[in-house]
């Protein structure tokens, strides 16, 4: 029985799939390579050792969707398929409620065709909203979602409390995420965002290799230690493996729904990014203070005891880590 990975390939999937297969799962990956490259797949082939079956299949795309259900024997799907960045859902909303949430419906709904029940769901921190306190817990509501991305992933886990009240029989795990940055101690996998970065991380490294020519820090004057904006940062290899442990949960309990926070419930700020870049690389950052951005909270962490709980997952990387590595992979 197999393991469905929709946008597997994607920077969160690759890392994901990687974690699987040192599991000894058997998995599929199906990957469109809008927000991917294909040489991806061969890479966690590379890391692993191990083989597994990929088709190239938009999940907007029922037909093709339903082969693959046909053609494999499927237990439990953990869904990556999704666009992510921030300012083109501005630009783009109907891109992203098409991509996001129409693929989400139809890859649900070919699951319920099928009989599979086991559904792990890609959410977000943003769907706390901007009006809420510090740290974030999972009892509390879905807030006000600054943008047509964050209103995406709060739409779908909607869909997906009503799926279960409808229907007790299935049984999902709804991951929020808070920032992922870093990439695999291999440097075979990592961020490869198309264009210029929406995300601190990737762009801080494209300023150090010399792609881009400085760093802009959105604000210096929030009521932070430093006046730059906090956030909690997690190492992309910690988070694949909250994946994991989500994924065991649903196969050893009986039916529910659960939420999970996956961050470190630490914050740091832009400029400590910036300043443990510069030290653990040697590597300088040159960068300039720009207007905030509209949306722009001034701080926000996890609280991850639920996830250390419920699933025996916590973070085990560093600040320090998740610069290393993803200065490792633009290097490699």
């Amino acid at each position: 029985m197999a393991i469905l990975l929709p946008g597997g390939a994607g920077y969160i999937g690759s890392h994901t799939a990687v974690e699987l297969l040192n599991k000894e799962k058997e998995i599929i990956i199906v990957d469109d390579f809008s927000n991917s490259k294909p040489e991806m797949i061969d890479k966690i082939k590379q890391i692993t050792g191990k083989d597994f079956k990929f088709y190239e299949v938009n999940c907007l795309n029922k037909k093709e969707l339903e082969k693959v259900f046909e053609e494999n024997s499927i237990e439990a799907v953990i869904n990556f398929a999704g666009f992510k960045a921030v300012g083109e859902s501005v630009k783009e909303p109907l891109k992203y409620y098409n991509n996001n949430v129409s693929g989400a419906i139809t890859l649900l709904q070919t699951m319920q065709k099928y009989g599979v029940k086991k559904f792990v769901f890609s959410s977000s921190a943003t769907v706390y909203g901007t009006r809420q306190e510090v740290e974030y817990t999972e009892k509390m509501k879905r807030g006000e979602t600054a943008n047509p991305y964050g209103t995406t992933k709060s739409m779908i886990e909607k869909i997906l409390e009503d799926l279960y009240f409808a229907d007790n029989q299935w049984d999902i795990a709804i991951l929020r995420y808070f920032n992922p940055v870093g990439a695999h101690e291999s440097g075979l996998i990592g961020e490869e965002p198309q264009g210029i970065p929406n995300n601190l991380m990737p762009y801080i490294v494209r300023v150090a290799n010399g792609t881009l020519k400085e760093l802009s820090v959105f604000g210096n004057d929030y009521d932070t230690p430093d006046g730059t904006g906090v956030r909690d940062y997690i190492h992309v290899v910690d988070l694949a493996k909250g994946h994991v442990k989500a994924l065991e949960k649903l196969e050893k309990e009986g039916t529910g729904i659960y939420t999970y926070n996956l961050g470190t419930g630490k914050g740091y700020s832009v400029l400590d990014m910036v300043k443990t870049f510069e030290k653990v690389t040697g590597q300088k950052v040159p960068y300039k203070i720009a207007p905030r951005r509209a949306g722009d909270l001034a701080i926000y962490y996890a609280d991850p005891n639920k996830a250390k709980e419920e699933l025996n997952w916590q973070t085990e990387k560093t600040l320090e880590d998740m610069c290393r590595d993803s200065w490792n992979y633009i290097c490699k």
